[in-house]
């Protein structure tokens, strides 16, 4: 699939890829005899693909079971939201449905496999729904999010959607009750037509409450949904 160049900095390449708004950073870690130094994130270096947003939010998923299935999420205006989504351990196939009101490719999808050998971020920006499948056990992800979660304006798509036509590379092994229960989507493309908010000026900065997670126990779900 060609990817076309768009950044070169010192530590990182950005591809657009086939569906605008879609890209793939590469980032290009320090290497010495010890291991290397990796740059995940640097607001300047970045700034032409950020713009205005700000990173207001960094989370981490832990999944622990191969062909688990998360997804597909997003959140409606006002809180829309770009990710930068990472994989720190194992492997994935993470996947972006185009939402956006007039896109040309409204409702397609594009898929990246991330991780933890080939240093790729997934850009996604608003108007996108959000979803991956593990391929390996105990897969870990990073998420930087230019938006606060506001469980008033989530909202998702079902995986198994036959007009999303997604061939998720492996059998899906787990899927949460949430994710089951998304519907499907209406004949009338017109019905879940998605509108794209303007980029605000400036947007502010919250912490929201964390869902903490140990080998020994953890909370109940309280928060966004990966």
């Amino acid at each position: 699939m060609t990817k076309t160049l768009t950044l070169q900095t010192t530590r990182f390449e950005v591809r657009s890829i086939r569906i605008a708004g879609l890209k793939v950073i590469q980032r290009r870690p320090i290497c010495d005899g010890r291991g290397y130094l990796e740059r995940l994130f640097c607001n300047d270096e970045l700034n032409p693909i950020i713009e205005k947003r700000r990173i207001v939010q960094v989370n981490r998923a832990l999944t622990e079971k191969a062909g688990s299935v998360r997804g597909i999420h997003f959140q409606n205006p006002p809180y829309a939201e770009m990710k930068l989504v990472s994989c720190l351990r194992g492997e994935v196939f993470d996947v972006a449905v185009d939402l956006r009101k007039d896109s040309p490719t409204f409702l397609q999808s594009h898929a990246e496999v991330l991780t933890e050998a080939n240093h790729k971020t997934f850009v996604i920006p608003e108007g996108f729904a959000h979803g991956y499948q593990t391929l390996t056990n105990n897969c870990e992800l990073l998420y930087l999010h230019t938006a606060i979660y506001a469980p008033e304006a989530e909202a998702g798509l079902n995986a198994l959607d036959p007009r999303l036509a997604i061939t998720w590379p492996a059998p899906i092994t787990e899927r949460s009750v949430r994710d089951q229960q998304h519907a499907m989507l209406p004949l009338n493309s017109e019905e879940c037509r998605y509108e794209l908010p303007p980029l605000p000026d400036n947007a502010n900065g919250y912490l929201r409450r964390s869902r903490f997670c140990s080998p020994v126990k953890c909370l109940p779900h309280q928060g966004r949904a990966q």
